[in-house]
């Protein structure tokens, strides 16, 4: 039985991730770590603790959907602590992600924007489609409740990433994530990321090919978080068996 901690699991998906690991056969909720009241039932004799050691302790494995905060502070313990663990929050910013291939040295660690499988396949079709239309402009866009804090979405940008990767190009050195005024024409090699907010939109992602008398567009709609915790719960099980590193979901699938 694979005792599985949760950090941030007073946020929508924990709560979604303890739901789903009731049903589980092989996993269950070994403590939730939280600095807030939970305004839901909790399953009984789960130890519930604020103290980052304490959860690395008592769990074979951690996951963590927070904020970029909790993030660097779970994995500055995890470094003295070393566990494994599935990381979903997204915003990090370059330290934290510096610090993420760090503690990676020390276990295995599977970090992912987004935890959709069918995000995963996404980003292999992006990128073949990238290589494979080299002379179509490419442009993407998401959509997102209005709550959400960062922008745009971590999964917007691993998209771009894909798609950049495709044509031997860096991100950092194409991306647009903006227009305004008299800029004059579209260059051949920028990728336009850009972000809508409104609602209790889940997540929706477009990624345009266009070109001259045709366009291609592929999309993905999360119409429940469900589908997050799901992808989580399969990456869980899959990295308490992996060496140490750094892993993305598409490593789970077996899509690299």
């Amino acid at each position: 039985m694979i005792n599985v901690g949760i950090h941030g699991s007073t946020g929508r998906v924990g709560r979604l991730l303890i739901e789903n690991l009731k049903k589980e056969e092989d996993a269950q909720v070994s403590v939730l770590h939280a600095i807030e009241e939970f305004d839901f039932p909790l399953p009984d004799d789960v130890e519930v603790t604020s103290e980052t050691h304490t959860l690395l302790q008592n769990s074979d494995v951690i996951i963590d959907f927070t904020i970029a905060m909790g993030t660097e502070a779970l994995l500055e313990e995890a470094i003295k602590n070393p566990t494994p663990l599935v990381i979903g929050t997204t915003g990090l910013s370059e330290h934290q992600l510096n610090l993420l291939k760090e503690a990676s040295t020390k276990m295995p660690i599977l970090y992912s924007t987004n935890m959709s499988l069918g995000v995963a396949v996404m980003n292999k079709l992006v990128e073949l489609a990238s290589k494979s239309l080299s002379d179509f402009d490419i442009e993407i866009v998401e959509q997102h409740h209005r709550y959400k804090k960062d922008a745009p979405s971590g999964t917007a940008i691993t998209l771009g990433e894909h798609a950049a990767r495709g044509r031997g190009l860096e991100l950092d050195d194409v991306r647009v994530s903006g227009r305004n005024g008299l800029i004059g024409e579209r260059s051949k090699d920028e990728i336009a990321i850009m972000a809508l907010r409104g609602g209790d939109i889940v997540g929706r992602h477009t990624v345009g090919f266009y070109n001259d008398g045709e366009f291609i567009e592929l999309n993905h709609t999360a119409t429940s978080r469900d589908t997050f915790a799901k992808g989580a719960l399969r990456a869980t099980k899959w990295i308490v068996n992996q060496p140490n590193g750094l892993y993305h979901i598409s490593d789970c699938l077996g899509l690299n």
